[in-house]
This record gives C-alpha cells, sequence and structure tokens, in this order.
C-alpha cells in the first residue's frame, strides 16, 4: 500500500522525471520493473506509453521481450510518469542514456505505435519507417496488432 501511495505521489507531483532507477526486470515488450533510487523503495511495475508490444503467447512477443531486456535489463533510466492504471502499474515513458526507449522498440519493429481512435499514436513516424523498411514484426504479413490478438483469443496466462 505505501508503494501505491508513493506512485500516487510522483504522478501527482507533475515532475519531469518523476522516478529514476534501475530496471530489475522485463515481464514483456511493453511492462518493466523498476527499482527507485530513493533508498528502500521496493520496484514499480511500469507500463509503456505510447506502445503496443507483442503478448508474451503472441507471435513476436518473445522477440520483443528480448529486445526490450537487450536495451535495459539492469540499467539505469528516467521515467517521465503519466499515470496509475486499473491494475495498479505506473504509466509512463522510458529514458535511457536521453534516449526515447520506446521509440527505439517501434522503429526496430519490436512494438506497435498505440492508436487512440483515430489518432495514429505518438510513434507513427518511427511505424512508419519500420513498416518501409520490414523491420522486426513488421515484415511479417501475419503479424497480428495486439490488441486485436486478445479480442480474439483474450490475455495469455
Amino acid at each position: 500500500m505505501r508503494t501505491v501511495l508513493w506512485v500516487l505521489g510522483l504522478v501527482l507531483s507533475g515532475t519531469a522525471h518523476a522516478l529514476s532507477g534501475i530496471v530489475t526486470h522485463v515481464t514483456d515488450g511493453d511492462t518493466i520493473w523498476v527499482r527507485p533510487d530513493e533508498p528502500n523503495r521496493k520496484p514499480v511495475k511500469l507500463r509503456l506509453v505510447g506502445i503496443d508490444a507483442p503478448e508474451r503467447c503472441q507471435a513476436w512477443g518473445a522477440e520483443s521481450t528480448v529486445a526490450l531486456t537487450s536495451q535495459v535489463l539492469h540499467r539505469h533510466v528516467e521515467v517521465p510518469t503519466r499515470g496509475v492504471d486499473a491494475h495498479g502499474r505506473l504509466l509512463g515513458g522510458l529514458m535511457l542514456d536521453g534516449r526515447d526507449v520506446s521509440a527505439w522498440m517501434v522503429e526496430h519493429g519490436h512494438a506497435w505505435s498505440s492508436r487512440f481512435h483515430r489518432h495514429p499514436g505518438p510513434y507513427a513516424q518511427e511505424q512508419r519507417a519500420a513498416q518501409a523498411r520490414g523491420a522486426g514484426l513488421f515484415g511479417d504479413a501475419a503479424a497480428i496488432e495486439p490488441w486485436l490478438f486478445r479480442k480474439a483469443h483474450g490475455p495469455c496466462h
């Protein structure tokens, strides 16, 4: 409960980089755990906003997870926070050495830019470039966007 209250405090503070710390675990291509720099704080679960990576049980899911792991595991990151979702996960961006990791994931074909209604999402330009090159999952004509996969098959167990 204290961790949830601490995360809510970060979000409400409105600071540009409300959280920095070490990535301790990569769950999948858009979810990680970060141990905050602040002493005695437990790792917090972070859902990367702006991207949608393949589900673990979906084609390209393992590749997406490996790609994110190779970039951030055990590395110091900055997390511009955006809120908390219904599952208690911190929502935010992910910066490594001044580089937007979510943009890198889409640019290299490991995730889609999250669309919202008719808006193509924050990484639409990176997605178009990756599609043009056939990078990663964008080179697979059978690749299915995760939200469509979840709609057809439900969540991975």
